[in-house]
């Protein structure tokens, strides 16, 4: 149970926050009395969370646009009047296959979601940040961006960018008392992950069982992580009990020395 009170009347925008891990993280921070905002590309997806929780703030936005990010934080001073904590969660898996099958379409689009996208938040955050109470942002990377993950070149690019990315925000924005720091999953147990284990095995011609349990042994725990888990790193790094944590990579892997 979350007992930090620091998180109460907190003005925080999570991107992607309609379902899976970002949904996870909407729930713990409008638990923890946050008033919250989400932006997601998933009309279905935003309408099942109006009815489950009606107070949170949300609209269409495609991150890797800038025209929608633009409309997104229109959006959020009027839902909000300002902003506290960025949690920069849209993100896409990108293709699975050797480097020589991918085509470059796939690429520029796997990039242009997992690191353009938190590029155009950042980048209209910090004005607001610089304004709010306890200001901080939690970039989602993965284990996949301090290891390598062969048959997801794309992903993998893209999840060190978001390392290197935060670690340089840490160092502009810490005058400010912006904190910026990255969550590190592991493999997180849901339809997105058991897709990717599926194209894996696919693209390796071996049995849907071995290659997920591959995913599940290379953790030093023996199974995959939950969305919850990753939330609650997410709020830690948030609240005044991470105050003085940041350009941190958070790992949240079970112990993962090495990718399938």
């Amino acid at each position: 149970m979350w007992n930090n009170n620091s998180l109460a009347g907190q003005r925080v925008l999570v991107t992607a926050g309609a379902s899976g891990i970002g949904l996870e993280i909407v729930r713990r921070f409008s638990a923890a009395g946050a008033r919250v905002f989400v932006c997601d590309v998933q009309p279905a997806s935003l309408e099942q969370l109006a009815r489950e929780l009606p107070d949170v703030g949300r609209c269409i936005a495609d991150v890797s646009k800038e025209e929608d990010v633009a409309r997104l934080f229109d959006a959020v001073d009027r839902e909000l009047g300002g902003l506290d904590v960025l949690v920069n969660n849209a993100g896409v898996a990108g293709p699975t296959g050797g480097v020589e099958t991918l085509s470059l379409a796939d690429w520029e689009h796997t990039l242009a979601v997992n690191v353009t996208g938190q590029f155009l938040c950042v980048r209209l955050a910090v004005p607001r940040l610089r304004k709010g109470r306890n200001p901080s942002i939690v970039n989602l990377s993965s284990a996949a961006g301090h290891l390598g993950m062969p048959g997801r070149s794309p992903y993998s690019a893209s999840k060190w960018a978001v390392v290197g990315f935060t670690k340089t925000l840490a160092l502009e924005l810490g005058k400010d008392g912006i904190r910026v720091n990255a969550i590190l999953p592991g493999a997180v147990d849901g339809p997105r992950i058991r897709a990717v284990i599926s194209a894996k095995a696919e693209a390796l011609g071996k049995p849907l069982e071995e290659v997920a349990r591959d995913y599940t042994a290379q953790s030093a725990l023996g199974r995959m992580v939950t969305a919850t888990d990753i939330a609650n790193m997410v709020l830690f790094a948030s609240s005044d009990l991470a105050a003085s944590v940041t350009g941190q990579e958070l790992v949240v892997d079970g112990h993962t020395q090495a990718l399938s």
